[in-house]
């Protein structure tokens, strides 16, 4: 019997003094955020149906999809009290896990929402009061993945913060391949609070949400990862409702100057790289030493890893040990990368955070492992990918409001804006909103007629 040799890792090796770094290292990062044509029109096919049929869709759709044989729609929705009886039916150290873990989430997200999402106005000199009022969504859909994979870390951050926001209802969908539910997905979304779980999943469960069928009620929002086929059906329904983000492959990159334990490393690294074969893993570092046991941490660790064959994809695909000149050229360089997540594996993190303008999430020295983030540290796993960090924020509580103007003029503030008004106006040609301006000042009010003052109801 001939054994099968063991996947091996050959991560890419750069250093900045390279003459074509640059090149290699662009070429490194190129991910293409392109759908297939064929799940565009797919999704597109899933959604129109969705959208025309409604629960019959759903049912047939599901049947097809999933392999989930229900007669009708009730048999797709899991009730409340079957959701606590799963979190009940949990091992003491998953109850307590789940609470701890849902704790430290809402407690961040309620600082979040002290700091940015209540209301506001001010009153100026002359009595004209300005503001933004902010109000919860109505209702949101939070897209859970399921099947091959299980993710109650997903219910947490994406349900946590929409109930701290004040969101009336919270709808989640979680795809339940053959009936097979989750105990712990469940169980999550008792702890957290979510209003009702339909189990459908895929583009037909986006649609559900976007458009609304006789049970699947319409949301405002949906969040929440899936795969190709729900970023494709999230794509084509925004619009129609909102959506958090068309999230990428999943990314680390570490800033390293040496002092962490390279198996530490080496592990972080991995942490990325067992999502899927796209995900990637990108150490920095200006120590040629230090890299070179963090690479031999790696090849002595892979063969206890469960996922090895999608790690050494991963890596060998997408991941990379750069040789930086110095630590701050680490910096400059994960800037322009903006990563998901951003390690600083350094006896000294703050001193380079302040050079660090752009991810996801900075996880800040030896001890802060990305996977804490992930599930319990208390802010949201929910991040910005592909570069996107640049100009994109984490989930949070602000995606779950929205924010309103408010403008009270007063009769001695109508004065000073009414006369520049006018002027604007009447230079883009616009007259009715001249003199809606005008109306209001004195100066034109004093030359009006009894008549036409009784006329405005004055």
């Amino acid at each position: 019997m001939t054994m099968q040799a063991a996947p091996r890792l050959c991560p890419l090796r750069l250093d900045t003094r390279q003459a074509d770094f640059e090149a290699r290292f662009q070429a490194r990062l190129h991910w293409s955020s392109a759908q297939d044509d064929a799940i565009q029109a797919r999704v597109k096919g899933i959604v129109e149906r969705v959208r025309r049929d409604g629960d019959q869709a759903l049912l047939e759709l599901t049947r097809e999809l999933d392999g989930l044989h229900a007669q009708d729609m009730s048999q797709l929705e899991i009730a409340p009290a079957q959701l606590q009886a799963a979190f009940e039916g949990l091992p003491l150290a998953q109850k307590t896990a789940l609470q701890t873990a849902a704790e430290r989430v809402r407690h961040y997200h309620e600082a979040q929402r002290q700091a940015c999402g209540l209301s506001w106005s001010y009153v100026q000199d002359d009595g004209t009061r300005l503001g933004q009022k902010v109000t919860p969504l109505d209702r949101v859909g939070v897209y859970v993945p399921g099947g091959l994979a299980a993710y109650p870390s997903s219910v947490i951050m994406n349900a946590i913060p929409a109930q701290v926001a004040g969101v009336g209802e919270v709808v989640m969908v979680v795809p339940t391949p053959q009936g097979a539910k989750n105990a712990l997905v469940l169980a999550a979304a008792h702890v957290c609070g979510v209003h009702r779980v339909f189990t459908i999943g895929g583009a037909q469960a986006i649609a559900a949400l976007a458009y609304g069928t006789s049970t699947v009620p319409r949301v405002d929002k949906i969040t929440g990862p899936g795969n190709a086929y729900v970023a494709s059906a999230k794509r084509q329904v925004f619009g129609q409702v909102g959506i958090d983000m068309i999230a990428g492959p999943s990314e680390i990159l570490v800033l390293a100057d040496g002092s962490t334990p390279a198996d530490w490393v080496a592990m972080d690294l991995f942490s990325q790289a067992e999502h899927d074969a796209l995900a990637q893993s990108i150490l920095l570092c200006p120590d040629l030493d230090y890299m070179d046991c963090v690479l031999a941490a790696m090849e002595r660790l892979l063969p206890e890893m469960p996922r090895a064959d999608i790690i050494v994809k991963s890596i060998n695909d997408r991941g990379a040990l750069i040789h930086t000149s110095s630590m701050l050229q680490a910096c400059e360089i994960s800037n322009r990368v903006a990563p998901e997540h951003l390690e600083v594996s350094s006896k000294s993190p703050n001193e380079w955070e302040p050079h660090l303008k752009h991810a996801g999430a900075i996880f800040l020295g030896a001890y802060t492992s990305e996977s804490l983030g992930d599930y319990c540290a208390g802010p949201n796993h929910v991040l910005p990918t592909s570069g996107t960090a640049r100009f994109s924020s984490p989930l949070g509580v602000y995606d779950f409001q929205k924010r309103t103007s408010l403008i009270e003029v007063s009769q001695a503030g109508a004065q000073t804006l009414g006369a520049v008004a006018s002027v604007l106006a009447h230079g883009e040609g616009l007259s009715a909103h001249a003199r809606a301006a005008e109306m209001r000042l004195l100066s034109v009010r004093s030359a009006l007629s009894a008549e036409e003052l009784a006329r405005l109801g004055q």
